[in-house]
């Protein structure tokens, strides 16, 4: 009689056999047969029943699978399970008891459960563990814990597990790591040791998730003895980042680097190496690995996670494969991939039976919900900021008329707009038959106003050196955001133009750049560094595109469509401008978090000559996106930005996704709309003689309930009205859905051909309508954080105006005594102190955001005197902030016409020492005799040299410089 899990045993024994194990019945036991065997039926002890599978490693038993019929909640029969496992008879030989190792199955549904685990617990499994592993699991060595009660800890006295390791960890060493890093380590290791499936590390951008990660991966390995640990990544140049950061990372307790005490494979194939302890590859590939494909594309790896699943749209099916079995690995680490991997790519992720942990500075709510709100650290950009971790940034909004309105290009017998190609780029004039108005929405996509675009770079140009970075000379690093490949193609030629610069000056790179200019920093035979420059032109890399923006002088600007919108580091940046809208939170966080990476203060001179040092950088708003309600994920069917290549690849892949045809039926009605005569046949012959407009009405009419319904009661010879079944509407609905997309997947050739037709459809050029700025300047945001910080920092100086002696003394009106260097540098430091961070430099810029009109020699360097002035103009004392060096320039002039005008002379001599010791106050507040001996006063003479030069007059002099400059 057959039983209701016997049809669960059928797909169980399957399964077995599929990991490796030899499925016996208890009359043909060979445990010789394999290494793994599992036998079918077998008593156990007197009380203890039959287990329905009994499971032999390397001739002894180790385990059980209790068989459930579909359908069975299995926690319900885990003490059923373990009621097994405790009655193996004593005869037979067994390595542990009660059995560790724990199988409940339904064959569509497993649960295991290792009792060699410090606190066994059941976790589902895709599959079972293959004999080997198992083995390997039975014979490793105990970890020794400290005696409870004066007895052994149960857990030194057996084989140690994974999780048993776990608890065996030393502190995580904080040399060489930073605060942040630490804690997230050590928080995950927490999370780890409770067992805890899988986690999430918020870490922003910049802040070391990487290290923090190879960090913990080399605890998992060298304290854990991690088989092997998988570091996921969206695409193959963070791969080959990833790569380097393993290479460049110095353990902290051996001082050797990762790779030379472990192999670490970043995957070119779809072939494990048998000995790597780490593996760097992007979930594409790893996918492709479980399908039993023998290799990938190198461009699926390079299109992002992003691109992929809006082809896709429906999650990918995983299959066992026993070559990549589900123990492949014991921690994932996944990093900073598309939120799809969370929804769409899920069950490659949940394949393996391994700690899932992610790393992330924008996690979306898929991503937090997959982790199971299980947030092990939270560090966000503005604690970041505070730690100097990251640089903050300030808004600059640029608006004109025709990015918020559009415009109107009135028809007349003088009135032409010009026609250009979008592939070839040729373009044409000819006269407007009727008026043309275009909204914002179809700028730089339909229509060029080709002075909008100038007086966005015109301002920006004009903005640069007075407002945006007050007192540069050089364009600092800026990486502009395009619409799309034409639209940076026209940002770049109006820049070159407006900026009187050449080609150098600035470049365009996109995934249609052809070649790159490679520059690498080389030591010459001298010992001095020299720049290398290379062309490339096959097999470009992101990286290869990047090489001269991130090490070289030149290019002073990038435009870009979304190439480096993510996971790429530029330190130099200090401007990212946004000309194309966002409607992604996550993507608009990845672009605007391009810009946050600090650089010290050589490195960053090493390419922009004038700047100082990085400590803010300008998000440049010229299409509204930092005031549009962006949100976490944008469905397909929502988003008209999806590319029409994207949607052709969907449908010959096979989907039949709705929002993917809709959207399809939309486009080709469109581009019927659009199209000639000529091409309209041409596609008709490439279709097998439908027209677009047929394809199209045939893909909404399969899309349409009621269509399906009339259908599926035809076939089921229903009458009209009557409900169809639910399996036949089922069966109608795909083919209806796969006959109407069957043009569209079938020839390869009408899909090539639609691409190159809507590629090579018309913008318009209006080159007649004249833009005019509407605003310009500090967003209201900047000026509401410049306030904040302005209000902070008057209400600290009033807080501590009896703690701190330089603000006793700058209360005091008059001052009581004068303010000496030590008191500036110590008041410097407790302003600078965390949590504020503040510096000279920030507090300045604030209120040269507030309050412009008021503020002198912004952008200039600070000095540390400085702080001396922002504290009188804070104190209200001073109507205008000014750099304490034009301070003292300014009362030494007046100094020297009052000794004019009371007849007292200096010679040139006298003259050229006075100036010397304006200058040197200006940076320390005053002059004694000892700084004579120093520079640049020990060049002049030094002290005895002064003395002969003012004689008797010379202490006179220091105690009325010191009286009068640093008043």
């Amino acid at each position: 009689m057959t039983r209701p899990e016997d049809a669960a045993r059928k797909t169980i024994d399957e399964a077995l056999t599929a990991a490796g194990w030899a499925v016996q019945d208890r009359q043909a036991m060979n445990l010789d047969a394999a290494r793994g065997v599992a036998v079918r039926e077998f008593p156990l002890k007197r009380g203890h029943g039959f287990a329905d599978y009994l499971l032999y490693v390397d001739g002894e038993a180790v385990g059980v699978i209790e068989a459930k019929e579909v359908g069975t909640t299995l926690t319900g029969v885990e003490g059923q399970t373990e009621k097994y496992s405790a009655g193996l008879p004593d005869h037979l030989s067994a390595p542990v008891r009660p059995l560790p190792f724990i199988y409940q199955s339904t064959g569509i549904e497993t649960a295991f459960t290792n009792r060699l685990d410090p606190d066994p617990r059941s976790r589902g499994v895709f599959y079972f563990h293959k004999p080997e592993t198992l083995s390997r699991w039975i014979t490793s060595e105990p970890v020794y814990l400290p005696r409870v009660d004066g007895r052994p800890d149960p857990l030194s006295q057996r084989p140690a597990s994974f999780r048993a390791r776990l608890l065996t960890f030393p502190d995580v060493p904080e040399a060489g790591l930073r605060t942040a890093q630490v804690r997230a380590v050590r928080n995950l290791e927490v999370s780890l040791r409770d067992n805890r499936p899988r986690a999430l590390l918020q870490m922003a951008t910049g802040a070391g998730k990487t290290v923090a990660a190879i960090t913990s991966i080399y605890r998992l390995i060298k304290f854990g003895d991690a088989s092997r640990v998988l570091f996921l990544v969206d695409r193959d140049n963070l791969g080959r980042q990833a790569l380097k950061e393993f290479q460049q990372y110095v353990t902290p307790d051996d001082g050797r680097k990762f790779t030379e005490l472990y192999n670490v494979q970043r995957l070119t194939s779809n072939k494990l190496d048998p000995v790597a302890r780490v593996v760097i590859t992007t979930i594409q590939r790893l996918y492709s690995m479980l399908k039993g494909e023998a290799d990938l594309p190198p461009e699926a790896e390079e299109l992002g996670l992003a691109s992929l699943s809006e082809m896709l749209g429906e999650p990918v099916p995983v299959a066992y494969n026993p070559a990549l079995p589900i123990e492949a690995f014991d921690g994932i680490f996944v990093d900073e991939c598309h939120r799809s991997i969370y929804s769409l790519w899920r069950q490659v992720l949940e394949y393996f039976d391994a700690f899932l942990i992610g790393l992330t500075a924008t996690p979306a709510k898929q991503t937090f919900a997959f982790f199971r709100q299980n947030l092990v650290m939270d560090y966000d950009h503005e604690r970041a900021v505070a730690d100097g971790v990251n640089v903050d940034y300030d808004i600059y909004k640029i608006r004109t008329r025709i990015t918020e309105k559009g415009a109107t290009v009135e028809a007349g017998p003088e009135e032409v707009v010009g026609r250009r190609d979008r592939q070839t780029r040729k373009l044409r004039w000819e006269l407007l038959d009727d008026d043309l108005t275009y909204d914002a929405a179809a700028l730089d996509r339909q229509v060029v106003a080709l002075d909008q675009i100038r007086t966005v770079v015109r301002t920006f140009r004009d903005r640069l050196f007075t407002e945006i970075f007050p007192g540069r000379r050089e364009v600092p690093k800026t990486l502009i955001f395009a619409k799309d490949d034409s639209h940076a193609d026209d940002i770049v030629q109006t820049l070159r133009e407006e900026f009187g610069k050449g080609n150098e000056f600035c470049e365009k790179i996109t995934y249609k750049t052809g070649t790159a200019r490679i520059v690498e920093k080389r030591l010459g035979p001298d010992g001095k560094e020299t720049e290398v420059v290379t062309y490339k032109s096959n097999g470009l890399k992101p990286e290869d595109l990047l090489s001269s923006f991130r090490n070289s002088y030149n290019p002073r600007v990038v435009v870009t469509v979304d190439m480096i919108a993510t996971g790429t580091d530029v330190k130099p940046l200090e401007i990212v401008m946004f000309m194309r809208a966002v409607k992604s939170r996550n993507f608009f966080e990845q672009m605007k978090g391009r810009g946050v990476r600090v650089i010290n203060p050589t490195d960053l001179q090493a390419v922009t000559p004038d700047a100082r040092a990085k400590d803010r950088f300008v998000l440049v708003d010229c299409v509204g996106v930092c005031e549009t309600d962006l949100i976490d994920a944008l469905p397909l069917e929502k988003n008209r930005t999806v590319g029409f290549e994207k949607l052709l690849e969907a449908a010959a892949q096979g989907s039949t996704k709705a929002d993917v045809l809709s959207s399809l039926a939309g486009r080709l009605a469109r581009l019927d709309r659009r199209i000639g005569a000529e091409e309209r046949a041409m596609l008709a012959k490439l279709a097998g003689g439908r027209t677009l407009a047929e394809i199209s009405a045939k893909l909404v009419e399969a899309l349409d309930p009621d269509a399906q319904a009339e259908r599926a009661r035809g076939v089921a010879g229903l009458p009209a009205g009557a409900a169809p079944p639910a399996s036949v509407l089922e069966k109608v609905t795909k083919e209806m859905l796969r006959d109407a997309v069957q043009p569209l997947r079938a020839s390869p050739e009408l899909r090539r051909a639609l691409t190159d037709v809507k590629k090579s459809l018309e913008q318009t050029i209006d080159a007649v309508t004249k833009d005019e700025v509407t605003a310009a300047g500090f967003s209201d945001e900047a000026k509401e954080r410049a306030k904040a910080l302005t209000t902070t920092f008057e209400a600290f100086c009033q807080k501590h105006r009896d703690q701190i002696t330089a603000l006793q003394i700058l209360y005091s009106r008059p001052h009581r005594q004068r303010l000496k260097p030590e008191d500036v540098k110590a008041l410097a430091d407790a302003i600078k102190a965390p949590p504020r961070q503040w510096t000279p430099e920030v507090l300045w810029r604030a209120y040269e955001t507030l309050e412009r009109g008021k503020v002198r020699g912004a952008g200039a360097g600070r000095l540390l005197t400085d702080v001396v002035s922002l504290v009188r103009f804070a104190l209200h004392q001073e109507e205008e902030l000014v750099p304490f060096r034009e301070r003292v320039q300014e009362r030494f002039e007046r100094w020297m016409t009052q000794q004019a005008n009371q007849g007292r002379r200096f010679s040139a001599e006298q003259r050229a020492w006075l100036e010397a010791i304006r200058d040197h106050m200006a940076a320390n507040l005053e002059i004694s005799v000892d700084d004579f001996e120093y520079a640049p006063f020990a060049g002049m003479g030094g002290v005895g040299k002064a003395a002969r030069v003012f004689g008797a007059e010379l202490e006179k002099v220091m105690e009325e410089l010191n009286e009068v400059l640093a008043a």
